[in-house]
């Protein structure tokens, strides 16, 4: 299973760039990351903003996911969203509501894995 991120707000560009840096970063993550240039539009010069592709296949490449967008988002100073899409579904995570437990709770579901522990489990917030 592929989770898309693609960011919105303040320098995109910029999040973008320290976004794919973080969560090469992630040990779990390792080789899971890739990014899709998007074909521009139709009257569009260039391609909108990339985006980020996670694989997360079994095991606990999603919790390690979620665990990197969180602490990524709360480092933010800007006005940041990520949009994380799944077969699942999509759901937005804004740099201000971080803290939100039902955010993380829909991000969870999106990107659980019947194999998966539960995020929860021995998580400190």
């Amino acid at each position: 299973m592929d989770a898309l991120v693609q960011i919105s707000g303040d320098d995109e560009i910029t999040e973008f760039t320290e976004l794919r840096g973080w969560l090469s970063g992630e040990r779990a993550l390792t080789g899971r990351t890739r990014v899709v240039r998007q074909p521009p539009g139709e009257g569009e010069l260039g391609g909108a903003l990339d985006t980020l592709v996670v694989t997360l296949g079994s095991g606990s490449a999603g919790i390690a996911l979620v665990r990197a967008l969180t602490t990524w988002l709360r480092t933010r100073r800007a006005d940041v969203t990520i949009t994380v899409t799944s077969p699942s579904g999509t759901v937005e995570l804004n740099a201000q509501r971080v803290r939100d437990t039902a955010v993380l709770s829909l991000l969870e579901e999106i990107l659980r894995d019947g194999d998966e522990e539960k995020l929860r489990d021995g998580d400190e917030r």
